[in-house]
């Protein structure tokens, strides 16, 4: 059964705490350029059709359904405005591309002072490098396309069993990806842990391990990196 009129009203003010909260802990993962205000506005967008859509009858509670609309809307908002520069890729993709080289020359997790060597920068340069990177993520939308023109999403596309968020999602992805996770500096480690499943924010982060809030941001950028390079020769044969 839809939602009666006379209570999407009532929803909508009940779930808005739902749609800031989300906004929020979307922003510490976006670059200072990005609006918190435009990503609530989105949200609300993405509550309301929720709103109007939600139908008890498919079984999924409400705020489920509605965490879902919310979070799609933002991220097309994101899609839209571009957020993620081509200066943000080409930071990342330049840390992700030394860390490689390093961890298969040396078989162990680089130090900072080797990724900057490496790079031919000063620790301080590499420092601001990593803040140009925030916002840098673990899969890029381009990573689904392949060098020679083959499309990672098409040629997915007619195999139900094997689709691109299916692998993503698979048992051995995880596993690598929980692997690659545990072999992270301490530090980094922890943070992922306390990002990721405790939802803790930076600042928070930063209370915990004694650091400020942007050198949390620097380390997470890094992380990405880590894992990024870690899994770059990762194949779903389990490989």
């Amino acid at each position: 059964m839809l939602v009666a009129t006379r209570d999407k009203d009532a929803l909508v003010r009940e779930y808005l705490p739902l749609v800031k909260r989300i906004a929020y802990h979307m922003m510490t993962r976006l670059p200072a350029s990005v609006e918190v205000d435009d990503l609530i506005q989105a949200g609300l967008m993405g509550l309301m059709d929720a709103v109007d859509r939600f139908d008890d009858e498919m079984g999924a509670h409400f705020e489920t359904y509605a965490t879902q609309r919310v979070r799609g809307a933002m991220l097309d908002e994101l899609r839209e405005a571009d957020w993620a520069s081509r200066n943000v890729r080409r930071a990342g993709r330049q840390i992700e591309n030394a860390i490689h080289a390093l961890q298969q020359r040396h078989q162990r997790p680089p130090s900072e002072q080797e990724i900057a060597t490496e790079m031919g920068l000063e620790i301080q340069a590499y420092y601001e490098l990593l803040n140009d990177a925030r916002g840098a993520h673990l899969l890029y939308y381009e990573d689904l396309h392949e060098q020679d023109g083959d499309n990672f999403l098409e040629r997915f596309a007619d195999d139900s069993s094997n689709g691109p968020f299916d692998i993503l999602a698979s048992r051995r992805f995880k596993g690598a990806l929980a692997q690659a996770v545990g072999v992270l500096p301490d530090r980094e480690r922890m943070l992922m842990g306390m990002y990721y499943e405790q939802e803790m924010n930076f600042k928070e982060i930063g209370a915990v391990l004694g650091v400020s809030e942007s050198r949390v941001c620097q380390l997470h950028s890094q992380a990405v990196a880590r894992l990024r390079g870690k899994l770059r020769d990762w194949s779903g044969d389990g490989h």
